[in-house]
C-alpha cells in the first residue's frame, strides 16, 4: 500500500445518504452509536467520525473490513499489515456499499481489540438535514481508551465502582476522575462533528 497513493476526485454532493448502526461487540449494556454519513465521506473521514461518536481518543491503529476486503492507513512501522490491506484513503462509501452492502467491522487498537459491528440500516435521500455526519441516537459510555479490551474494561468498572476495591484509587487516578458507563451525550457528539471538515 502506497503511502503516496493519489486521491481519485469525488462528487461533491452526496447522491446517497446511509444510516448506520456502530455496536460495540461484546459488552453488555451495549454501547452503540445510530448515524447519518454521506456517500462521499471516505473511509480515512468515516473513521475520524467513528472516533468521536464513540468517545475514542484516536491513539491506535485500525482497520474496515467488508468480508476479505480490508482497508486502513499505510503505515509505515508495520509494512506487513500493508501487503493485504487497501489505503482507505482512497475509497468512499459509495465505493464500498453502494447498494447491496449490509454490514462490515471496524476494529479500533489491535491490543484491546475493540470490535465495532456495523450495520447499514438504511440508504436515504440526501436533503439539507442530512448531508453532513450526525449522531441520530446512542447510549452508554465509550470504554477508556488502553483499558484492557472487554475483560480489561469490566476490571476497571468493578474497582471505579467501589471505594473499598483495592485498585479503586489507581482507576480513579488512571482515569482522572469519576467515570459513569451509562453517559452519552448526542449534543456534545454533534457539536464535535461540526467542527469535523467534510
Amino acid at each position: 500500500m502506497s503511502t503516496q497513493a493519489k486521491k481519485p476526485r469525488r462528487p461533491t454532493a452526496p447522491r446517497r445518504i446511509y444510516q448506520l448502526h456502530v455496536k460495540l461487540a461484546y459488552l453488555e449494556p451495549t454501547v452503540w452509536r445510530r448515524l447519518w454519513v454521506p456517500d462521499t465521506l471516505t473511509l480515512e473521514k468515516l473513521h475520524r467520525v467513528i472516533q468521536l461518536v464513540m468517545g475514542w481518543r484516536n491513539a491506535h491503529l485500525h482497520e474496515f473490513s467488508f468480508g476479505e476486503r480490508r482497508y486502513s492507513l499505510p503505515n509505515p512501522m508495520w509494512p506487513s499489515m500493508d501487503e493485504d490491506t487497501q489505503d482507505e484513503r482512497l475509497f468512499d462509501l459509495a465505493t464500498v456499499l453502494g447498494e447491496d452492502t449490509t454490514g462490515f467491522v471496524y476494529t479500533y487498537d489491535f491490543g484491546d481489540d475493540w470490535q465495532h459491528l456495523i450495520k447499514v440500516e438504511a440508504r436515504l435521500e440526501p436533503d439539507e438535514k442530512n448531508r453532513r455526519p450526525l449522531c441520530l441516537d446512542g447510549a452508554n459510555a465509550c470504554p477508556p481508551d488502553d483499558v484492557g479490551g472487554v475483560p480489561g474494561y469490566a476490571g476497571f468498572l468493578q474497582a471505579i465502582r467501589d471505594p473499598s476495591h483495592p485498585e479503586h484509587l489507581e482507576m480513579w487516578e488512571w482515569h482522572g476522575g469519576p467515570f459513569d458507563p451509562a453517559a452519552f451525550d448526542p449534543n456534545a457528539v454533534n457539536a464535535a462533528l461540526h467542527k469535523l471538515r467534510p
